[in-house]
């Protein structure tokens, strides 16, 4: 890892990542990447609105729920985002496509000033069909360590360049976890010697490593693979009690605003904001 990767003071590091969050930017495509293997990351997930536009990257976590960042739907009608499933090529119509609607958000204390706890579960208006092409990603432990070095692979249907069109099949990209400029809230990754990482349509997509959903897509600093900052998951491991919490078999709207989350229904008005209404029984 080249030397401007480690922090020249360790005191230093929270002071600089404040300043330097005022420029921060969801991350929305992967550069640099390569194409992946068509269909061999089955818990991925495109949120595309009503005509067919793909906006945001997602994770299957169960057959009826996906992980996402929660900045994705901020000013979104819920009501009009279609989850694909089993995609490669999102243009071309695909046998292992599966489409459904959203039913009910369960958000986690987002804070969008501070770009914390971008966290989303969507739930959906059916449960998926799992098979080869469709399947759920394995959750790490609650807080699960992520040692610096670690390897993993980021992945998305965002563009490949900031003026660059949009990719016709999935890309993935190969990034290491770094701890300089980074929270403990969030796993931070870098692809050394190269001008590479996530950026602007791919914000809640996954980031796996060793297998494990270690990361959720959240945001980039002054820029895309410019090689100077790391690039920004929310830390998924985090989130592991309260996402069992919102899997488990039981109405999910009779533990509202237990253990520090706040559930909503997609019950939205007809006109900005997009803010569901608070969820009753």
């Amino acid at each position: 890892m080249p030397g401007s990767c480690r922090p020249p003071s360790s005191s230093l590091a929270p002071v600089l990542l404040a300043v330097l969050l005022g420029g921060a930017a969801r991350a929305v495509e992967i550069v640099g990447g390569r194409e992946a293997q068509p269909h061999s990351r089955p818990y991925m997930a495109s949120l595309q609105l009503a005509s067919g536009s793909h906006f945001c990257g997602g994770t299957l976590v169960h057959p009826s729920f996906v992980l996402t960042a929660a900045h994705c739907l901020n000013s979104v009608n819920p009501q009009r985002v279609r989850v694909v499933l089993g995609a490669h090529r999102l243009q071309t119509p695909e046998p292992t496509q599966q489409r459904l609607g959203i039913s009910r958000l369960f958000e986690n204390n987002y804070d969008p000033q501070e770009k914390l706890n971008d966290v989303l579960l969507l739930q959906l208006d059916q449960p998926a069909t799992l098979n080869t092409h469709v399947a759920v990603a394995q959750l790490p432990q609650q807080a699960q360590p992520l040692p610096h070095g670690t390897q993993c692979l980021a992945m998305g249907w965002g563009r490949l360049g900031t003026l660059e069109p949009l990719p016709q099949v999935l890309q993935e990209l190969n990034v290491t976890v770094v701890t300089f400029l980074c929270r403990p809230q969030n796993v931070c990754t870098y692809v050394p010697r190269r001008s590479a990482g996530i950026c602007f349509g791919d914000s809640g997509g996954p980031l796996i490593c060793n297998g494990v959903l270690q990361g959720v897509d959240s945001f980039v600093i002054q820029g895309c693979a410019t090689g100077q900052y790391p690039d920004f998951f929310a830390r998924v491991s985090l989130y592991v009690d309260w996402i069992h919490s919102v899997l488990t078999p039981q109405n999910p709207c009779s533990r509202c605003g237990q253990r520090q989350r706040v559930c909503f229904c997609v019950r939205a008005p007809s006109s900005p904001p997009w803010q569901p209404h608070l969820c009753h029984q």
